[in-house]
């Protein structure tokens, strides 16, 4: 069942003169509002459907595993030039279907995407409360560039044992 609300609402671009001056109006110049066509208010509909205790998440059917966020990096499946394979699983996450029981509780310790980026990197993205502010972190340019990069499982390994303080 669609709710429908049409309010009548003061223009907030031109602030309610039916006038716009912006970038390329000069010297006295002003153009007709183009949001309230000159009125100085217009009318709004918002229209939804209403979310309620007994709703539930619709299924999507072409989704097969979630995460929490995307730092930057393309996911998916497909070859290497190593030859091997890329699996959906490689950038962490959760199953679709355990991500549709648990929420956001279906995001363990390792569902991070481990293999492609820090713990800096990932928590700036996730949760920036959990982001290291280890001193090797700090003047990176990209994260990728950082010295310890290449050897970032060190990293996980003392953001797993210490947390965002590192030790």
């Amino acid at each position: 069942m669609k709710k429908k609300l049409i309010i009548d609402k003061f223009c907030d671009s031109c602030g309610g003169t039916g006038l716009y001056v912006g970038y390329a109006e000069h010297d006295g110049a002003a153009v007709v509002c183009h949001t309230c066509k000159g009125d100085g208010h217009y009318k709004q509909t918002i229209s939804w459907t209403p979310w309620l205790k007994s709703s539930k998440r619709k299924r999507r059917d072409n989704v097969e595993r979630v995460f929490l966020t995307n730092p930057g990096i393309g996911i998916g499946r497909g070859p290497l030039r190593d030859g091997s394979i890329l699996k959906l699983e490689d950038f962490g996450g959760a199953e679709y279907d355990k991500w549709l029981d648990l929420g956001k509780k279906a995001f363990h310790k390792g569902s991070e995407m481990r293999k492609y980026t820090c713990p800096a990197w990932w928590y700036q993205s996730t949760d920036y409360d959990k982001k290291p502010d280890w001193n090797e972190c700090i003047g990176c340019g990209s994260f990728s560039e950082c010295k310890n990069y290449k050897t970032k499982h060190l990293c996980w390994d003392r953001f797993d044992k210490y947390g965002k303080k590192g030790k």
